[in-house]
């Protein structure tokens, strides 16, 4: 059975930006549609993806699609990008990285090897062209774009490692940024290693959200996440992401009266009790409840459990924020 990949990078903070609270951010669109591929291997395919009026269409580089890890480079963009914006800086539409920090940020291994790789996904994320009606930022773009514009590698060291990157963001997704069409993500979205955990993910976040219940057909998912596979087989590898029961925050399960519709809920409203006295938590409280629980291998949804156990018989918290984090800092102290 498959499982979450190990932190690579464990006896730091999951994310290196913590001044810049530069926590994971994923844009609406691509969390939506299908516009990155699900396979390892090169996938050479025009694809045409059309739902309630949007249409997409996706052509691929000579050296295949951009795949769903390469997208890691985009969320860690976003990322940097979104932090600047709320800490009151002007953001740009080119941003300078350092590829060490890139990599650490997306859980993945800092080898020499890795530094190639890194150079496939950029050039696959320029090469792949995007024609599409979705809106950002209030804006239609209609003419074909690629997802970024350029990179470009500022210095290299002898050995092959890139020291120090730049890259510019399309107009597309730079738009999205700016209007702030992002959603907060699990940093263990890195650590699934499965493209379709990944885009199941992102569907999960984008349509349940904070919802304690959301459905889906078994189609209409498949469709959602570009998967080439028959239905069949979708339905055989939805079951193993159930069984493996590993997608951040979410629990997936097929409803026992219809037929190939999916329910999603938020993993902590899944326990009666939590539905019954569960307060509303910020995403940021919860990235926050994991920087100081990850440390001493303290599951933050458990530690709700039990929070959320100890407030029920007491007065509502004003701030049920502070009061979690607060409880999470008891926790740590007590070990």
């Amino acid at each position: 059975m498959a499982q979450l990949l190990r932190r690579k990078h464990a006896q730091k903070d999951f994310f290196v930006y913590d001044v810049l609270d530069a926590t994971p951010k994923d844009d609406i669109g691509s969390m939506e549609h299908p516009m990155f591929t699900l396979s390892k291997k090169p996938d050479n395919k025009i694809r045409h993806y059309e739902h309630n009026g949007e249409y997409i269409e996706i052509t691929p580089s000579v050296l295949g699609l951009a795949t769903i890890f390469d997208k890691d480079i985009l969320i860690f963009a976003m990322s940097q990008i979104m932090a600047k914006i709320n800490d009151g800086e002007e953001p740009s539409q080119t941003i300078q990285f350092s590829a060490y920090d890139l990599l650490v940020s997306t859980n993945k291994a800092t080898s020499g090897a890795q530094y190639e790789r890194l150079k496939s996904a950029f050039k696959r994320l320029e090469g792949t062209r995007i024609e599409t009606r979705i809106k950002t930022g209030g804006k239609e773009i209609t003419r074909g774009f690629g997802l970024i514009e350029y990179w470009e590698i500022i210095r290299e060291t002898r050995d092959g490692r890139m020291e120090g990157l730049e890259m510019k963001l399309s107009d597309w997704l730079y738009n999205a940024i700016i209007a702030k069409e992002v959603l907060t993500i699990s940093p263990d979205y890195f650590r699934l290693g499965k493209p379709l955990e990944r885009r199941v993910y992102e569907i999960c976040r984008k349509h349940c959200g904070q919802q304690q219940k959301w459905s889906i057909g078994l189609e209409l998912l498949k469709k959602k996440t570009g998967a080439s596979s028959t239905l069949e087989k979708f339905r055989m590898f939805i079951r193993d992401i159930i069984k493996s029961n590993h997608i951040p925050d979410y629990l997936i399960y097929f409803d026992d009266d219809k037929k190939d519709l999916l329910i999603v809920r938020p993993r902590v409203a899944s326990e009666p009790v939590i539905e019954q006295h569960k307060p509303f938590l910020k995403p940021q409280t919860y990235e926050t409840a994991e920087k100081l629980l990850s440390k001493h291998r303290l599951d933050k949804y458990a530690v709700e459990a039990e929070w959320i156990d100890w407030i029920k018989d007491k007065e509502r918290p004003q701030s049920p924020d502070g009061a979690f984090i607060g409880f999470c800092k008891m926790k740590v102290a007590s070990l």
